[in-house]
């Protein structure tokens, strides 16, 4: 029984201001909104997991490949990036983020406390795991790295999804032990 993530309220604290939008994943390197300001970010409580099928972009129905999703553990962080969007872009930005994000409603839209890299403590906008969702599974590693390694979907390669997110990771001079790992052995897989 998988236990189900906290549900946060509906609307985001940041409507009538800037908006703090935190990236894990994909939005590391490809945000595809527009923002006035990028920072290194850590959000407690929270942490980075290919934890979600994907058919509609790494994976297809016959097989679907693996994405990130942010997952509910509270004694951990993820660290990523916290993008500011100011006042004039917010509605463009979170209406973008909804297509992008909420096409298949296995992501619950939250509002976790982000940490900058100064220390100052922001609400930002994030995409969490909806535990409940069918999509949502618990895989060992290698277990998941087969899967990556085989799959391919409308935006590409798995694996490319993968070493992407672990590149600029890296950049950031961020270390995630478990993704690391998932990309060596993608990369083995792969010979």
């Amino acid at each position: 029984m998988t236990t189900p993530l906290p549900r946060p309220a509906p609307a985001g604290p940041l409507a009538t201001g800037d908006l703090w939008v935190f990236g894990y994943g994909s939005l590391l390197w490809r945000p595809g909104f527009e923002h006035a300001e990028t920072r290194r970010a850590a959000a407690p409580g929270w942490r980075r997991a290919f934890c979600l099928r994907s058919i509609r972009y790494r994976g297809t129905t016959d097989f679907p490949g693996l994405v990130l999703a942010l997952d509910f553990a509270p004694h951990m962080a993820c660290e990523g990036l916290a993008f500011r969007v100011p006042p004039e872009h917010v509605q463009a930005a979170r209406d973008y983020l909804h297509e992008r994000e909420m096409g298949t409603r296995s992501y619950l839209e939250c509002w976790p406390e982000l940490v900058l890299e100064d220390g100052t403590r922001v609400r930002g906008l994030a995409y969490a795991i909806d535990r409940t969702h069918p999509s949502y599974v618990r895989l060992p590693l290698s277990e998941q790295a087969d899967i990556i390694a085989r799959a391919h979907g409308p935006a590409g390669p798995n694996a490319e999804y993968l070493h992407n997110t672990a590149a600029h990771l890296r950049e950031l001079g961020v270390h995630d032990a478990e993704l690391e790992a998932l990309d060596a052995r993608v990369r083995e897989l792969a010979g």
